[in-house]
């Protein structure tokens, strides 16, 4: 992380910047979807100029200043889109609480339009789905606008064991907005976190209202905790995952990555749902609430009982500790029961290889039924032909190597232990056993919790491995201005109870600060 001076030199070039270039559009910075809905209601504002304020502020600090390059692409369609969604508003029809609000979708996610599907691969660049993503067409038909699509680590950080958070051969290296600055080898100073980092650097730089993310492990609430931002992974089975370039069936998920956590609420209800070519969303019939907003509780911590796993206390530095305590301290004050709740089986799932063996095994079954669906021409058809193209172009596709591409290829760990079919089915049973039915759910019923409690996100590993949702709310900052939040993390659709404790924390708390690099 950068010291302290070099800070205050990096914040200072960005109000400086500011200066000289300031957004000319409305006032965008940590407005919500609420009073953006307001301002459209009265007709204070267009959906027209919301998408311009928003492009004003992409061209302003993504591409120039700060250059936090999280944004991929920007939808040509954007204005058209907006100008269509207005006229609707005109004629009396809103189509609900997200109609004209614009949203960036992670580069993974599938889109049939003049915006491309890569997740960040040169290799992908022609590849063009059929259809939209089951979820961008919830987004569409919930009158978002897709403003674009947010840069990520390739393949959603499952191509090389060396690659740096918001990295991809497509879209280069996007920055923290709190530190945007890099290494003298290209590597940020501090991280973006995660896969999802375009998602999460361009929704905390205020370059877009919302923002979806995907996560297979921890890519969706480390770039919320490094980038002070609400984020729900929500329970496999919640969100369709069709048309989105997978890792692995048993843990993906896509998710809201927002400011508040009542924007989160708003833009989890219109991507949830049963999807008919994605089996295991039939899990979710009659789990949905009619508006997920209905637990946004300010009383929601009171008589709650939530175990904290001690042994990932010992992750946190003398830099993180005083925020972490100072949030335990707002939870108590609001009513909740803290209870100390060790995991029996954190050594032993830390220690298997059940996890990256699973991955392993789908990432290549997974992807390649992915790309047997894309549209007739496309030159890549299988992982075979992925890693053969970056070969051939290694100068600009191989900067941090494939080594996990390769691997999943040839069915075998790192240290080149095959996976065989019988292996990967042995590896599924053992990660679910630790992860949830001996991890997640004994611990839950041993202590008699609501839900348990992690610092940062430091809970996805186990939470991932499990299926299990979790929400992560800003909690303040470490010394030096680190962002970090904090994970509730509960059974299988227990989302709105998630939402209810992470909105009454984060009411109580209200301890997001937007960076200063991107006024």
């Amino acid at each position: 992380m950068a010291a302290a001076g070099g800070l205050s030199i990096l914040l200072g070039t960005g109000r400086a910047f500011a200066a000289t270039c300031p957004p000319a559009g409305p006032p965008l910075a940590e407005t919500t979807v609420a009073a953006l809905q307001k301002a459209l209601a009265s007709g204070a504002l267009t959906s027209r100029r919301i998408v311009q304020g928003y492009l004003d502020r992409i061209a302003c600090y993504d591409k120039q200043g700060p250059k936090i390059n999280a944004v991929l692409e920007i939808n040509p369609d954007a204005l058209a889109i907006a100008d269509a969604l207005d006229a609707e508003r005109r004629a009396g029809k809103v189509r609900g609480p997200l109609h004209g609000i614009p949203i960036l979708l992670k580069g993974n996610i599938a889109t049939d339009d003049r915006m491309l599907t890569t997740a960040g691969s040169v290799a992908l660049v022609d590849s063009l789905p059929q259809k939209d993503a089951f979820i961008a067409t919830r987004l569409r038909e919930a009158g978002t606008v897709l403003l674009g699509k947010a840069n990520l680590t390739e393949f959603a950080n499952f191509m090389s064991y060396y690659m740096p958070s918001g990295y991809s051969s497509q879209g280069g290296q996007t920055l923290n907005p709190y530190f945007p600055a890099l290494e003298d080898n290209g590597v940020p100073t501090v991280t973006p976190c995660g896969s999802s980092a375009g998602s999460g650097a361009a929704t905390a730089a205020n370059l877009t209202a919302i923002s979806i993310g995907t996560e297979t492990s921890g890519s969706i609430l480390c770039p919320s905790s490094f980038n002070s931002l609400v984020g729900i992974k929500p329970t496999v089975g919640l969100v369709s995952r069709t048309g989105i370039i997978p890792i692995s069936a048993s843990q993906d998920v896509a998710g809201p990555m927002t400011r508040t956590v009542a924007d989160a609420a708003v833009l989890l209800g219109a991507i949830a749902g049963y999807d008919p070519a994605d089996p295991v969303t039939a899990s979710s019939v009659g789990q949905i609430p009619a508006d997920y907003r209905t637990f946004l509780k300010l009383d929601g911590l009171v008589g709650v009982r939530i175990g904290l796993p001690p042994e990932y206390l010992d992750f946190l530095g003398p830099e993180t500790r005083p925020a972490f305590d100072q949030a335990l301290a707002v939870l108590r004050a609001q009513g909740a029961v803290i209870v100390d709740a060790p995991i029996a089986t954190t050594d032993a799932l830390f220690a298997s290889p059940s996890v990256i063996t699973v991955l392993t095994y789908e990432f290549k079954r997974d992807l390649n039924a992915y790309l047997a669906k894309v549209k007739p021409g496309t030159t890549i058809d299988t992982l075979s032909e992925v890693i053969d193209f970056n070969f051939r172009k290694r100068e600009v596709a191989l900067k941090y190597g494939q080594g996990l591409l390769v691997d999943s290829q040839q069915r075998r760990l790192q240290d080149g232990t095959p996976i065989t079919a019988q292996g990967y089915r042995d590896a599924l049973a053992e990660k679910r056993l630790l992860a949830k039915t001996e991890g997640i759910d004994a611990t839950i019923a041993k202590y008699d919790l609501d839900a348990l409690l992690f610092p940062t996100y430091y809970g996805s590993f186990v939470g991932a491995a499990a299926g299990y949702p979790s929400v992560i709310v800003p909690a303040g900052y470490a010394t030096g201005g680190l962002p970090i939040g904090i994970t509730f993390l509960g059974k299988a659709f227990s989302e709105p109870q998630l939402i209810q404790y992470a909105y009454a924390y984060e009411q109580a708390s209200l301890a997001r600060r937007p960076p200063e690099a991107t006024p």
